[in-house]
């Protein structure tokens, strides 16, 4: 017949056989993450420059498709106007939730969402 102190012991170290199992898992995983987070963030990185070369490859034949009808330098404005008017619009807009975002984290009432 076991004692009581032969089941605290055993219940002793089988709490600690659980921690350090679980601080191996754990340990692991992080690995694994850290591992797995570098090769996303690369491909994320890569894909990110291909899109910003198909982007400048849009505005290059953009310009050169409507150098004829706006003479070269005509196409050059135009197409910088468009894209400055597209980027100032996106700038007005990330403004704008910015001071949402800060009036509901500072409890602001003032150009806030109704509440």
């Amino acid at each position: 017949m076991r004692s009581l102190n032969e089941d605290l012991r055993q219940l002793a170290q089988d709490a600690r056989e659980y921690a350090e199992a679980e601080l191996k898992f754990q340990k692991t995983r992080a690995a694994y993450t850290a591992s797995a987070s570098k090769s996303i963030a690369i491909y994320a990185v890569v894909a990110l420059v291909l899109v910003f070369f198909a982007v400048m490859a849009f505005v290059v034949g953009l310009v050169i498709a409507l150098g004829p009808w706006l003479t070269p330098w005509g196409a050059m404005a135009a197409v910088t106007i468009a894209l400055l008017a597209i980027a100032v619009l996106l700038l007005l807009r990330a403004k704008k939730r910015l001071g949402v975002l800060m009036s509901v984290l500072g409890g602001d009432k003032s150009g806030g969402p109704a509440t």
